[in-house]
């Protein structure tokens, strides 16, 4: 099969010779490539991108990765034979450094192969991060990757050329079967019939691929594996578990440390790694993937966080409901959700067995539709807000569930407005203002991105109601968002199936993106719920309805902000404000007294009576990222002091208890969010 990509390599130049010949011939004059800076090159002949990258400099074409003519990134292989714009990218280019990067991929396949002779190739593409390739393998243990790493730099320092070949379909079906690789064969047959599909040989390794990619492997300069995890063949759970290893590849040495530096960083935010280190949250097989338990610590915090949404919503005229866990599949059929979301929930009993089937509620708003419908409402009573803290059920893939980002159970500030349409826009825009609210106490509101969800018309079976009704409550949204001056952009397909709505995302520490907030509106579904009130004409009309999450679901926002402060919280969120420490076993009964008056006055307050040095003790304390530690001895005894260090300011001296208690407790009431001054204090 060797010969017939030699074979097929020497007919396409051939072909080129001849086509480029013959148009130079029948145009009889230069063509003109306009270069990055707007000069323009004249030439007689086709030239390849490479070529006319050395024609320009011998140091440009050194640098060279790809070439982007007339817009669009290729090869520089790639054969020129008419004016056009030209552009020569290096690794200094986003576009030239994923070309090195997709490169890379390959160099890394051919590794595994050579390695691990029966691994089976799937995908390797090159990414934001650096790139990946997915094989069908054993999971690859570390040592596995620094063998890789060993045996891909042997691969770069031979300096393999990379030569594109094509073949039509049949062919690079019966090419990659004989090379015994059923995912690539899989995809080939995915393409039409009459494509023809490219190859990338670097010496004997052959991969398919449309590229581009570099001329030769010595063009790799900086790489490292940085992690392997499994992944579903083409991201479906009903396909193989592959194992896929992720890696990165930079220009220089001295960019890649400072990524890798970044890495561990990001490493060490890691909620699901840093929230079990500080005791948040821990998870247990027997009980379940997606099943987090809440500790101690974890808990206090989400219980900080609702009560301080819970009061919020109040003020801002929210009635509490308590409703029912679970519901007969009866009033999911009403809802939609029995047709549109089944496989999301966690269903109880068989339809064809039980006389009643029961399923774990993914959502509160048709239990709150049944609170307005217990009595006859006026046009006076609206508008009607109901918020209630509510836990919900959702069947997640087990590919996708993720530390407490992604769960089966979780808690969520759920609220549904029934409104009149007169009152909908400045209801929205409410829950809009007090959704920032949220994210600006938190600390968050410069790390989101505001997404009008939209539904897609190429697939209307997902959804209900009328196009008109779907366009009408779109451009409701996107006028909305616009008066607000609130940049956003617009997704198709990732409406609700009864309504568009506006999705505030944020994006995790390794830049996967999740929904945190959501708002939307429902013209829909007081209909499929005969929902109505009275009119001042004493007629029946229908409600609109606002679907809408305060500040989310409180297992994802702590995620969230372990991840943004490493766990370095504000202090009027932390589980331990306080830490005293006495300097020794002499001066614990103080402690215990300075203690026990904080928490008389609502600071969350702990005493460490260990017998170590108090250095240690301050510390473990710096560790435990407590944002304020009291030292206590003979002379903060007897006059009734307290020496405070801080995460903030480090030694803030010597205050009286009511001067700290006055200080602190300020802090907590306006939820301040200090500034780490003193590095020593955060490491």
């Amino acid at each position: 099969m060797e010969t017939t990509k030699t074979i097929t390599i020497t007919l396409i130049r051939k072909t080129r010779k001849r086509k480029n010949g013959a148009k130079a011939a029948r145009m009889g004059e230069k063509m003109k490539i306009t270069l990055k800076d707007s000069s323009v090159k004249e030439y007689a002949q086709a030239m390849s991108a490479y070529d006319i990258a050395l024609d320009i400099s011998e140091g440009l074409a050194r640098a060279a990765c790809a070439a982007e003519i007339n817009g669009k990134v290729e090869d520089l292989r790639t054969v020129i034979d008419a004016d056009c714009t030209l552009s020569i990218l290096t690794a200094n280019d986003k576009e030239g450094l994923q070309v090195v990067r997709h490169t890379a991929s390959h160099v890394l396949a051919e590794a595994v192969k050579r390695l691990f002779p029966e691994t089976k190739l799937a995908i390797g593409p090159s990414i934001d991060t650096g790139y990946y390739y997915d094989f069908d393998h054993e999971p690859f243990s570390r040592e596995d990757l620094d063998k890789l790493e060993a045996e891909m730099k042997k691969i770069i320092k031979e300096g393999r050329k990379l030569e594109k070949f094509t073949l039509p379909r049949e062919e690079a079906i019966k090419f990659m079967e004989e090379k015994n690789e059923p995912y690539k064969v899989e995809l080939i047959r995915d393409l039409p019939e009459d494509a023809v599909i490219s190859f990338y040989s670097q010496g004997e390794f052959v991969d398919l691929c449309a590229g581009p990619h570099l001329m030769s492997t010595k063009g790799i300069k900086a790489f490292k594996l940085t992690s392997s995890s499994g992944a579903y063949w083409r991201g479906k759970s009903e396909n193989p578990m592959l194992q896929r290893i992720y890696g990165t590849a930079f220009n220089k040495k001295e960019e890649l440390e400072e990524y890798l530096a970044y890495l561990a960083d990001i490493k060490n935010r890691d909620h699901n790694k840093l929230g079990r280190e500080m005791e948040l949250f821990t998870t247990v097989d027997v009980i379940g993937q997606g099943l987090p338990l809440l500790m101690p610590k974890g808990a206090k915090m989400i219980q900080t966080m609702q009560r301080w949404i819970e009061d919020e919503e109040e003020k801002r005229g929210y009635l509490r409901t308590k409703t029912p866990l679970m519901a007969k599949s009866d009033l999911y059929k009403i809802s939609g959700h029995w047709d549109h979301y089944t496989d999301g929930m966690f269903v109880l009993g068989d339809e064809e067995k039980d006389k009643e089937v029961f399923a774990l509620r993914p959502m509160t708003c048709p239990f709150q539709y049944y609170v307005y419908k217990a009595s006859q409402k006026s046009y006076r009573d609206l508008p009607l807000r109901y918020g209630e803290t509510s836990t919900l059920f959702r069947n997640e893939d087990s590919g996708e569930m993720h530390g407490l980002t992604r769960v089966r159970q979780f808690t969520i500030s759920e609220g549904h407005l029934i409104v009149r349409p007169d009152q909908m826009v400045q209801e929205f825009k409410d829950c809009i203002a007090l959704a920032r609210y949220c994210l600006k106490t938190l600390g968050v509101e410069e790390d989101v991105t505001y997404r009008l969800s939209k539904w897609d018309p190429e697939n209307k079976d997902k959804y209900i109601g009328e196009a008109e009704v779907w366009e009408e409550t779109e451009g409701h949204i996107r006028r909305v968002l616009e008066e607000l001056e609130i940049p956003f952009y617009e997704a198709i397909g990732e409406a609700a199936f009864y309504g568009p709505k506006v999705d505030i995302q944020a994006k995790n520490v390794y830049g996967k993106e999740d929904t945190m907030i959501t708002i939307q509106w429902d013209a829909l579904l007081a209909e499929q719920f005969d929902m109505y009130y009275i009119d001042q004409n004493g007629e029946k009309q229908r409600p609109y309805i606002i679907h809408r999450t305060s500040m989310g679901c409180y297992e994802r926002t702590l995620a969230w902000l372990t991840e943004k402060y490493a766990g370095k919280f504000p202090t009027w969120l932390c589980p331990e404000q306080v830490r005293v420490l006495p300097i020794s076993e002499k001066y614990a009964e103080y402690a215990a007294k300075v203690m026990d008056t904080l928490k008389e006055n609502g600071i969350l307050a702990t005493v460490d009576n260990r017998s170590e040095k108090i250095g240690y003790k301050i510390r473990e304390t710096r560790l435990a990222k407590v944002p304020y530690m009291l030292v206590v001895g003979q002379k903060e005894e007897e006059e009734n002091l307290v020496s405070v260090r801080s995460r903030f300011l480090g030694d803030e001296g010597q205050k009286t208890l009511d001067v700290f208690m006055k200080d602190i407790l300020e802090e907590i009431r306006t939820k301040a969010i200090r500034k780490e001054e003193v590095q020593e204090e955060s490491k």
